[in-house]
C-alpha cells in the first residue's frame, strides 16, 4: 500500500513524463559481516554481495532505486545481495522512457540493446577503464555530473532516514519499513517542490527515522 501511494503521488507531479532518469544501488547488510556466519537473521534470504562505491563484501540485501531529473523517486527494489543489478532494473523500467543513466554495472551491449528493444530506453553508463570512450567529452562531463544527483538521494536515505539500518528480522517487516522511508522522502520532496522550496531540504524530516 505504502508503495502505491508513493508511486501515485510521484505520477502526480509528473515522474514518468520525464524523459530522463537515473539508477543506483546501495547496500542493505542485516548485520557485521564478522558476524554474519553466524547470523540466524534472514537465514536463507540474505547473501554476500559487494559494494563498489564502499570497497567492501557485506551479508544482506541490496536496494535498487531509480528517480527522475529532478531527484524525485520513480522507483525502488530490493534484491539479495548477489543479484545483477541489470536483474532487477527489469522491475523498475515499466512506465517510463527515454534516458536511463546507470553506473558501470550496468554496462554490457547485450543488456543495453535489450533493454532499448523491450521500452524503448536509451540505457548510458560510464565505460570501464580499459575500455574505449567513444562519446563526446562534453556529454561525459554531463553523464557523470547527472548521475550524481542519484547518489544524492541515497544519501539522504541512509543519512536522514537510515534506510540502510536493519531493525527488522522478517523480510516483510523490511520491506515495509524501506517502503515507508521511500514515501516520506517522496512526501517531503513532492511538498518542497509545490511551494517553492529547493527540493532536498529535508530538515523538517531529521527527527522522523523511524
Amino acid at each position: 500500500m505504502k508503495q502505491q501511494i508513493q508511486i501515485a503521488l510521484a505520477g502526480q507531479v509528473g515522474v514518468f513524463s520525464d524523459s530522463l532518469h537515473i539508477s543506483d544501488g546501495f547496500p542493505v547488510p542485516v548485520c557485521h559481516f564478522r558476524r554474519a556466519k553466524f547470523s540466524q537473521v534472514f537465514s536463507g534470504e540474505a547473501t554476500y554481495g559487494y559494494c563498489a562505491s564502499k570497497g567492501e563484501t557485506y551479508y544482506g540485501f541490496k536496494g535498487n532505486l531509480l528517480i527522475n531529473s529532478e531527484g524525485i523517486i520513480t522507483g525502488i527494489t530490493l534484491s539479495q545481495a548477489h543479484v545483477d543489478e541489470r536483474e532487477s532494473l527489469w522491475d523498475l523500467v515499466d512506465g517510463i522512457h527515454g534516458m536511463l543513466i546507470a553506473d558501470k554495472g550496468l554496462i554490457g551491449a547485450d543488456f543495453r540493446n535489450e533493454l532499448r528493444e523491450y521500452s524503448g530506453i536509451d540505457l548510458q553508463t560510464a565505460v570501464r577503464s580499459n575500455m574505449e570512450e567513444k562519446r563526446a567529452k562534453n556529454f561525459i562531463k554531463w553523464l557523470t555530473s547527472t548521475r550524481r544527483l542519484v547518489e544524492t538521494v541515497i544519501g539522504q536515505l541512509a543519512d536522514r532516514f537510515q534506510i540502510e539500518k536493519v531493525r527488522a528480522r522478517k523480510l516483510w517487516y523490511l520491506t515495509n519499513r524501506i517502503a515507508r522511508k521511500v514515501l516520506a522522502h517522496t512526501v517531503c520532496v513532492c511538498i518542497n517542490k509545490k511551494i517553492g522550496n529547493p527540493l532536498f531540504n529535508l530538515s523538517y524530516w531529521s527527527n522522523h527515522k523511524s
